[in-house]
Protein backbone atom coordinates (compact mmCIF):
# COMPACT_ATOMS: atom_id res chain seq x y z
CA UNK A 1 0.00 0.00 0.00
CA UNK A 2 -1.59 0.78 -4.47
CA UNK A 3 6.92 7.20 -1.55
CA UNK A 4 4.70 10.28 -2.64
CA UNK A 5 2.37 8.89 -4.91
CA UNK A 6 2.99 5.34 -4.17
CA UNK A 7 1.84 6.38 -0.36
CA UNK A 8 -1.37 6.88 -1.77
CA UNK A 9 -1.52 4.03 -4.27
CA UNK A 10 -1.12 1.96 -1.40
CA UNK A 11 -3.93 3.32 1.08
CA UNK A 12 -6.43 0.78 -1.59
CA UNK A 13 -5.15 -1.90 0.30
CA UNK A 14 -7.04 0.06 3.43
CA UNK A 15 -9.88 1.21 1.50
CA UNK A 16 -10.70 1.68 -1.97
CA UNK A 17 -14.05 2.49 -0.98
CA UNK A 18 -13.79 4.30 1.93
CA UNK A 19 -13.68 8.38 2.02
CA UNK A 20 -10.72 8.80 4.02
CA UNK A 21 -8.35 5.88 3.59
CA UNK A 22 -9.55 5.01 0.47
CA UNK A 23 -10.38 7.15 -2.30
CA UNK A 24 -8.06 9.39 -1.45
CA UNK A 25 -5.68 6.19 -1.34
CA UNK A 26 -6.73 5.19 -4.56
CA UNK A 27 -5.74 8.61 -6.37
CA UNK A 28 -2.65 9.28 -7.89
CA UNK A 29 -0.94 7.06 -10.38
CA UNK A 30 -0.86 8.79 -13.52
CA UNK A 31 1.20 7.41 -16.62
CA UNK A 32 4.60 6.59 -16.56
CA UNK A 33 7.41 4.24 -16.58
CA UNK A 34 10.39 3.88 -19.31
CA UNK A 35 9.37 4.38 -23.07
CA UNK A 36 8.26 1.52 -25.08
CA UNK A 37 6.85 -1.05 -22.33
CA UNK A 38 7.41 -4.53 -21.73
CA UNK A 39 7.55 -7.41 -24.59
CA UNK A 40 4.76 -8.04 -26.55
CA UNK A 41 2.78 -11.36 -25.42
CA UNK A 42 3.60 -13.58 -28.35
CA UNK A 43 2.97 -17.15 -28.43
CA UNK A 44 1.06 -16.34 -25.23
CA UNK A 45 -1.12 -19.88 -25.72
CA UNK A 46 -3.08 -22.28 -27.96
CA UNK A 47 -6.64 -22.72 -26.62
CA UNK A 48 -8.40 -19.79 -28.92
CA UNK A 49 -11.32 -18.47 -29.04
CA UNK A 50 -11.21 -18.28 -25.16
CA UNK A 51 -14.06 -16.53 -23.33
CA UNK A 52 -14.42 -15.29 -19.63
CA UNK A 53 -17.11 -14.79 -17.73
CA UNK A 54 -17.45 -11.42 -16.34
CA UNK A 55 -19.31 -8.94 -14.42
CA UNK A 56 -20.52 -7.49 -17.66
CA UNK A 57 -20.84 -10.93 -19.53
CA UNK A 58 -18.63 -12.89 -21.41
CA UNK A 59 -15.88 -11.69 -23.09
CA UNK A 60 -14.42 -13.84 -25.83
CA UNK A 61 -10.72 -13.45 -26.79
CA UNK A 62 -10.26 -14.18 -30.37
CA UNK A 63 -6.49 -15.32 -30.92
CA UNK A 64 -3.59 -15.01 -28.65
CA UNK A 65 -2.85 -11.46 -27.80
CA UNK A 66 0.65 -10.03 -28.42
CA UNK A 67 0.62 -6.24 -26.47
CA UNK A 68 -1.34 -7.26 -22.90
CA UNK A 69 -2.27 -3.96 -20.80
CA UNK A 70 -2.45 -5.44 -16.74
CA UNK A 71 -4.55 -2.82 -15.19
CA UNK A 72 -6.22 -4.55 -12.16
CA UNK A 73 -4.94 -5.49 -8.53
CA UNK A 74 -1.73 -8.09 -9.12
CA UNK A 75 -2.92 -8.92 -12.58
CA UNK A 76 0.77 -7.96 -13.81
CA UNK A 77 1.86 -10.70 -11.45
CA UNK A 78 -1.02 -13.41 -12.69
CA UNK A 79 0.63 -12.61 -15.98
CA UNK A 80 4.06 -12.93 -15.15
CA UNK A 81 3.46 -16.21 -13.41
CA UNK A 82 2.08 -17.26 -16.38
CA UNK A 83 4.94 -16.27 -18.50
CA UNK A 84 3.44 -13.44 -20.21
CA UNK A 85 4.84 -9.53 -20.45
CA UNK A 86 2.42 -6.72 -20.12
CA UNK A 87 3.50 -4.13 -22.50
CA UNK A 88 1.69 -1.39 -19.81
CA UNK A 89 0.66 -2.15 -16.04
CA UNK A 90 -1.19 -0.48 -12.84
CA UNK A 91 1.08 -0.42 -9.60
CA UNK A 92 -1.29 -0.75 -7.00
CA UNK A 93 1.46 -1.72 -4.67
CA UNK A 94 3.84 1.30 -5.36
CA UNK A 95 6.39 -1.00 -5.91
CA UNK A 96 8.19 1.44 -7.85
CA UNK A 97 10.12 0.05 -11.03
CA UNK A 98 8.46 -2.38 -12.94
CA UNK A 99 5.55 -2.67 -10.54
CA UNK A 100 5.43 -5.77 -9.11
CA UNK A 101 6.99 -7.26 -5.85
CA UNK A 102 10.17 -9.42 -5.64
CA UNK A 103 8.55 -12.52 -4.95
CA UNK A 104 7.35 -12.03 -8.69
CA UNK A 105 9.34 -13.12 -12.07
CA UNK A 106 10.82 -10.26 -13.78
CA UNK A 107 10.52 -8.52 -16.43
CA UNK A 108 12.79 -8.98 -20.04
CA UNK A 109 11.62 -5.33 -21.26
CA UNK A 110 9.82 -3.09 -18.50
CA UNK A 111 5.98 -2.55 -18.74
CA UNK A 112 4.84 1.59 -19.19
CA UNK A 113 3.50 2.23 -15.74
CA UNK A 114 -0.11 3.40 -15.68
CA UNK A 115 -2.42 4.89 -13.38
CA UNK A 116 -4.45 2.85 -10.78
CA UNK A 117 -8.08 4.47 -10.27
CA UNK A 118 -7.36 8.05 -12.02
CA UNK A 119 -6.41 6.08 -15.45
CA UNK A 120 -5.21 7.83 -18.36
CA UNK A 121 -7.16 6.14 -21.10
CA UNK A 122 -5.21 7.79 -23.36
CA UNK A 123 -1.87 6.57 -22.29
CA UNK A 124 -3.35 3.15 -22.59
CA UNK A 125 -4.91 3.51 -26.11
CA UNK A 126 -1.60 4.71 -26.50
CA UNK A 127 -0.16 1.04 -26.04
CA UNK A 128 -2.20 -0.32 -28.77
CA UNK A 129 -2.98 -3.44 -26.46
CA UNK A 130 -5.36 -6.38 -27.97
CA UNK A 131 -6.03 -7.11 -24.62
CA UNK A 132 -6.55 -5.48 -21.12
CA UNK A 133 -6.76 -7.69 -18.23
CA UNK A 134 -8.62 -5.31 -15.21
CA UNK A 135 -9.93 -8.49 -12.96
CA UNK A 136 -9.95 -6.59 -9.62
CA UNK A 137 -10.48 -3.32 -9.57
CA UNK A 138 -13.48 -1.52 -8.82
CA UNK A 139 -15.83 -2.64 -11.02
CA UNK A 140 -17.30 0.36 -12.51
CA UNK A 141 -19.79 0.25 -15.65
CA UNK A 142 -17.70 3.71 -17.28
CA UNK A 143 -14.22 2.44 -16.38
CA UNK A 144 -15.21 -1.50 -18.35
CA UNK A 145 -17.18 0.33 -21.39
CA UNK A 146 -14.32 3.15 -21.73
CA UNK A 147 -11.28 0.03 -21.74
CA UNK A 148 -13.56 -2.00 -23.58
CA UNK A 149 -13.81 0.06 -26.31
CA UNK A 150 -10.11 0.26 -26.56
CA UNK A 151 -9.58 -3.47 -26.74
CA UNK A 152 -11.29 -6.59 -24.84
CA UNK A 153 -11.28 -5.97 -20.94
CA UNK A 154 -11.65 -8.94 -18.51
CA UNK A 155 -13.49 -7.25 -16.14
CA UNK A 156 -13.92 -8.30 -12.43
CA UNK A 157 -16.13 -11.97 -12.18
CA UNK A 158 -19.51 -11.92 -11.45
CA UNK A 159 -21.39 -11.83 -8.33
CA UNK A 160 -18.72 -10.13 -6.07
CA UNK A 161 -20.03 -9.25 -2.68
CA UNK A 162 -16.79 -6.20 -2.06
CA UNK A 163 -14.94 -3.80 -4.74
CA UNK A 164 -11.51 -5.62 -5.57
CA UNK A 165 -12.72 -9.01 -4.30
CA UNK A 166 -11.73 -10.66 -7.22
CA UNK A 167 -10.31 -14.31 -4.89
CA UNK A 168 -6.42 -15.26 -6.38
CA UNK A 169 -8.22 -18.39 -7.40
CA UNK A 170 -10.51 -16.42 -9.78
CA UNK A 171 -7.67 -13.89 -10.93
CA UNK A 172 -5.40 -17.05 -12.01
CA UNK A 173 -8.44 -18.78 -13.71
CA UNK A 174 -9.58 -15.93 -15.69
CA UNK A 175 -6.36 -14.33 -16.63
CA UNK A 176 -4.77 -17.90 -17.81
CA UNK A 177 -7.75 -18.32 -19.72
CA UNK A 178 -7.74 -15.22 -21.77
CA UNK A 179 -4.14 -15.99 -22.31
CA UNK A 180 -4.78 -19.33 -23.36
CA UNK A 181 -3.25 -20.97 -20.76
CA UNK A 182 -6.18 -22.70 -18.82
CA UNK A 183 -4.36 -25.61 -17.77
CA UNK A 184 -0.73 -23.58 -16.36
CA UNK A 185 -3.51 -21.46 -14.55
CA UNK A 186 -5.13 -24.87 -13.12
CA UNK A 187 -2.14 -25.83 -12.09
CA UNK A 188 -0.68 -22.97 -10.11
CA UNK A 189 -3.81 -23.00 -8.71
CA UNK A 190 -3.55 -26.44 -7.67
CA UNK A 191 -0.11 -25.88 -6.06
CA UNK A 192 -1.07 -23.03 -4.04
CA UNK A 193 -4.05 -25.05 -2.81
CA UNK A 194 -1.95 -28.05 -1.53
CA UNK A 195 0.15 -25.21 0.07
CA UNK A 196 -3.03 -24.10 2.05
CA UNK A 197 -3.52 -27.62 2.87
CA UNK A 198 0.12 -28.23 3.78
CA UNK A 199 -0.06 -25.06 6.22
CA UNK A 200 -3.16 -26.29 7.69
CA UNK A 201 -2.07 -29.65 8.48
CA UNK A 202 0.86 -27.97 10.03
CA UNK A 203 -0.93 -25.65 12.49
CA UNK A 204 -3.75 -27.10 13.57
CA UNK A 205 -4.36 -24.66 16.25
CA UNK A 206 -5.68 -22.10 13.34
CA UNK A 207 -8.54 -23.83 12.65
CA UNK A 208 -11.79 -22.20 13.67
CA UNK A 209 -9.90 -19.60 16.03
CA UNK A 210 -11.23 -16.57 15.25
CA UNK A 211 -8.97 -13.23 13.44
CA UNK A 212 -8.69 -9.68 12.79
CA UNK A 213 -7.22 -8.12 10.21
CA UNK A 214 -6.88 -4.47 10.06
CA UNK A 215 -4.78 -1.80 8.80
CA UNK A 216 -3.03 1.96 9.97
CA UNK A 217 -2.18 4.95 8.74
CA UNK A 218 -1.67 8.10 9.75
CA UNK A 219 -3.74 7.88 12.68
CA UNK A 220 -6.37 5.88 10.87
CA UNK A 221 -7.33 2.29 11.89
CA UNK A 222 -9.61 0.24 9.81
CA UNK A 223 -10.96 -3.78 9.89
CA UNK A 224 -10.79 -5.66 6.65
CA UNK A 225 -14.07 -7.58 6.26
CA UNK A 226 -14.76 -10.89 4.63
CA UNK A 227 -14.31 -11.07 0.21
CA UNK A 228 -10.95 -9.38 0.83
CA UNK A 229 -8.44 -11.31 0.22
CA UNK A 230 -6.34 -10.75 3.54
CA UNK A 231 -9.06 -12.24 5.56
CA UNK A 232 -10.08 -15.12 2.59
CA UNK A 233 -6.09 -15.57 3.19
CA UNK A 234 -6.90 -16.32 6.80
CA UNK A 235 -9.78 -17.84 6.41
CA UNK A 236 -8.59 -20.72 3.88
CA UNK A 237 -5.88 -21.13 7.05
CA UNK A 238 -8.89 -22.42 9.39
CA UNK A 239 -9.59 -18.99 11.08
CA UNK A 240 -12.81 -17.71 10.91
CA UNK A 241 -13.71 -14.01 11.40
CA UNK A 242 -14.72 -12.89 14.51
CA UNK A 243 -18.20 -11.65 15.67
CA UNK A 244 -17.27 -8.25 15.58
CA UNK A 245 -15.54 -8.13 11.86
CA UNK A 246 -18.56 -10.33 11.16
CA UNK A 247 -20.82 -7.32 12.76
CA UNK A 248 -18.32 -4.53 11.17
CA UNK A 249 -19.12 -6.69 7.61
CA UNK A 250 -22.77 -5.50 7.60
CA UNK A 251 -21.59 -1.95 7.69
CA UNK A 252 -19.39 -2.11 4.75
CA UNK A 253 -21.39 -1.42 2.00
CA UNK A 254 -19.97 -3.28 -0.65
CA UNK A 255 -16.21 -2.03 0.42
CA UNK A 256 -13.72 -4.52 1.53
CA UNK A 257 -12.75 -2.32 4.76
CA UNK A 258 -14.47 -0.49 7.74
CA UNK A 259 -13.13 3.00 8.76
CA UNK A 260 -12.31 2.99 13.35
CA UNK A 261 -12.38 5.39 15.37
CA UNK A 262 -9.65 5.38 18.06
CA UNK A 263 -12.05 3.77 20.46
CA UNK A 264 -13.12 1.36 17.97
CA UNK A 265 -9.77 -0.37 17.34
CA UNK A 266 -10.98 -2.81 20.05
CA UNK A 267 -13.31 -4.65 17.79
CA UNK A 268 -9.81 -6.00 16.25
CA UNK A 269 -9.46 -7.96 19.35
CA UNK A 270 -9.72 -12.25 18.88
CA UNK A 271 -8.17 -15.23 19.46
CA UNK A 272 -5.26 -13.95 16.57
CA UNK A 273 -5.50 -10.09 15.42
CA UNK A 274 -3.13 -9.44 12.43
CA UNK A 275 -2.49 -5.57 11.81
CA UNK A 276 0.17 -3.34 10.02
CA UNK A 277 0.90 -0.12 9.00
CA UNK A 278 0.52 1.79 5.85
CA UNK A 279 3.82 4.25 4.69
CA UNK A 280 4.13 4.62 8.69
CA UNK A 281 6.09 3.33 11.28
CA UNK A 282 5.01 0.12 13.37
CA UNK A 283 5.47 1.65 16.58
CA UNK A 284 1.93 3.62 16.99
CA UNK A 285 0.92 0.51 16.33
CA UNK A 286 2.77 -0.86 19.27
CA UNK A 287 2.06 1.98 21.40
CA UNK A 288 -1.18 2.51 21.01
CA UNK A 289 -3.23 2.81 24.11
CA UNK A 290 -6.37 0.96 23.28
CA UNK A 291 -4.93 -1.96 20.94
CA UNK A 292 -2.17 -2.58 24.11
CA UNK A 293 -5.38 -3.10 26.27
CA UNK A 294 -7.22 -5.85 24.06
CA UNK A 295 -7.87 -9.32 25.12
CA UNK A 296 -5.45 -10.37 21.84
CA UNK A 297 -2.18 -8.10 22.59
CA UNK A 298 -2.52 -8.85 26.46
CA UNK A 299 -2.63 -12.36 25.63
CA UNK A 300 0.71 -12.22 23.00
CA UNK A 301 -1.76 -12.72 20.29
CA UNK A 302 -1.20 -9.67 18.37
CA UNK A 303 0.91 -10.12 15.08
CA UNK A 304 2.50 -7.16 14.05
CA UNK A 305 3.68 -7.05 10.02
CA UNK A 306 5.97 -4.57 10.43
CA UNK A 307 8.33 -5.63 7.24
CA UNK A 308 6.65 -4.13 4.14
CA UNK A 309 7.85 -7.19 1.82
CA UNK A 310 5.57 -9.57 4.07
CA UNK A 311 2.47 -7.24 4.28
CA UNK A 312 2.92 -6.40 0.57
CA UNK A 313 2.85 -10.44 -0.21
CA UNK A 314 -0.06 -10.59 2.24
CA UNK A 315 -1.74 -7.76 0.63
CA UNK A 316 -1.22 -8.62 -3.00
CA UNK A 317 -3.93 -11.16 -3.65
CA UNK A 318 -2.34 -13.03 -6.60
CA UNK A 319 -0.55 -16.68 -6.79
CA UNK A 320 2.78 -15.72 -6.36
CA UNK A 321 2.29 -13.30 -3.83
CA UNK A 322 -0.10 -15.21 -1.95
CA UNK A 323 2.72 -18.02 -1.86
CA UNK A 324 5.45 -15.51 -0.39
CA UNK A 325 2.77 -14.44 2.39
CA UNK A 326 2.33 -18.40 3.31
CA UNK A 327 6.10 -18.55 3.49
CA UNK A 328 6.69 -15.03 5.59
CA UNK A 329 3.86 -14.64 7.73
CA UNK A 330 2.17 -18.32 8.65
CA UNK A 331 4.95 -19.05 11.21
CA UNK A 332 4.83 -15.21 12.68
CA UNK A 333 0.70 -16.49 12.96
CA UNK A 334 1.89 -20.03 15.14
CA UNK A 335 3.92 -18.56 17.10
CA UNK A 336 1.49 -15.76 18.59
CA UNK A 337 -0.40 -19.02 19.33
CA UNK A 338 1.40 -21.37 20.76
CA UNK A 339 1.61 -21.46 24.31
Amino acid sequence: MPRPAGAVRRLVLAACAVVLLALAACGGGGAGGEGGGGAPAAGVGTVFPATVDTAFGPVTVPEAPQRIVALGWSDAETALALGVEPVGASDWLGFGGTGVGPWSRGYTNPPVILGTTQLDYEAVAALRPDLILDTRSSGERQRYDTLSRIAPTIAPPPGLTAAYGTSWRQQMTMVSTALGKPDEGARQVAALEDRFRQAQVANPQFVDRTVGVGAFFGGQWGAYVPGDQRMDLMTELGFRPSPQIQQLATQANGSFYVTLSGEQVSQLSADLTVVFPINASADPIRTDPVLSRTPAAQAGHLVVLDDQTTSDAFSSGSVPGTRAALERAVPLFAGALTP
